[in-house]
């Protein structure tokens, strides 16, 4: 069975906001550094889904726990101190961090799809919708950091949330059931992500003039 939303989203939000607290670590931010890279992060996509399907108000004000959860990872993350923090940003842990961002990349991108369809979305926009969700708070990381966002690299990571996103609307214009529906576009959106961290694929780029 399909996990229960509230708790997949909650995963989801911790693991995205980790990714934001350590790079914040990376680039040796204060308190509130941590605290504002992690919120944007994990709780990006989510508000400017909401924003453009005209949730009033938006997710996080109405029930703020997902942002406590975020200002919780960012302190504890802060607390531990930067040999602590070395333990999830390197070797196996931090490995384990990626394969755990690729879970919520595919958590995020059904279930934006699937708020962008009840709220009667067509196709097109519950993908886009989709992948927003689980790819804008990393692109507003990566900004504030001063680094060149995914979306902007050769990195497969918002195709694989389209994908995701894609295979759900997809399967739902079939008529089949909606849980059927997200548990294949989350296999899809994750095993796409897998197979671009276990074998280095990367999206084809336009070739440089200098």
């Amino acid at each position: 069975m399909f996990p229960d939303p509230v708790s997949a989203e909650t995963v989801g939000v911790a693991v995205f906001a980790l990714s934001g607290a350590l790079v914040a670590a990376r680039r040796g931010m204060d308190p509130f550094g941590f605290a504002m890279l992690a919120t944007v992060t994990g709780i990006g996509g989510g508000t400017l889904r909401d924003l453009l399907i005209g949730t009033r108000p938006v997710f996080w004000v109405s029930e703020p726990r997902d942002l406590l959860v975020c200002l919780f990872v960012a302190g504890a993350l802060f607390l531990l101190g930067p040999r602590r923090v070395r333990v999830f940003d390197g070797g196996r842990r931090g490995l384990a961090l990626l394969w755990a961002d690729a879970l919520g990349l595919a958590l995020f991108a059904v279930m934006g799809t699937a708020k962008a369809l009840a709220a009667g979305a067509p196709a097109l926009s519950a993908i886009v919708l989709g992948t927003v969700t689980a790819t804008f708070g990393g692109i507003l990381r990566d900004i504030l950091a001063g680094t060149t966002p995914l979306v902007l690299r050769q990195e497969i990571y918002v195709t694989a949330a389209a994908l995701g996103a894609g295979v759900m609307v997809g399967l739902s214009s079939l008529g089949l059931d909606p849980q059927i529906c997200a548990i294949a576009g989350f296999a899809a959106a994750f095993v796409l992500r897998a197979l671009a961290i276990s074998r280095g694929w990367s999206l084809p780029a336009f070739p440089r003039r200098d």
